[in-house]
């Protein structure tokens, strides 16, 4: 199940594609700038260093691919999945130690840069649990 599940409509498919996360949010400018305060977030906020330790430096390739993503889970274009095929995220993260600690330094930065960055505060709190959900499900060690 995806995000897109929890806003299906039964409304023309244009109508439905216009009522996704990703438009609602703002569209492409929107979910860049969502995506950049995150990792701005990261890199300069203490409370994320050791999040910020295991990411590959510079940041700018994983800024880009972690937009392309974000885009695709919000319900925008397909970018990610065309250039990288099915996002497996669970699969993507095993190399990596992802423990409680760093999936909350994760949700901090992720839960600055939504509040600074989407208008629509419902909206934002709905996405902010489904985040939640999917972070959680990335933890593989204690």
């Amino acid at each position: 199940m995806g995000i897109r599940d929890l806003f299906k409509t039964k409304q023309k498919s244009e109508d439905v594609k216009k009522s996704t996360p990703y438009y609602r949010i703002g569209g492409e400018e929107k979910v860049r700038a969502l995506s950049n305060t995150f990792y701005d977030i990261m890199e300069t906020d203490p409370m994320a260093k050791e999040l910020l330790a295991i990411h590959p430096q510079p940041l700018d390739r994983i800024r880009h691919v972690f937009f392309l993503y974000l885009s695709l889970w919000l319900g925008g274009p397909d970018d990610f999945q065309q250039q990288f095929g099915h996002p497996r995220l669970r699969a993507r993260h095993l190399p990596f130690t992802v423990t409680p600690v760093l999936k909350d330094q994760w949700m901090y930065c992720m839960r600055k840069a939504m509040f600074q960055t989407v208008d629509d505060m419902a909206l934002a709190q709905q996405l902010l649990q489904a985040l939640d959900q999917l972070a959680e499900h990335m933890i593989n060690s204690k």
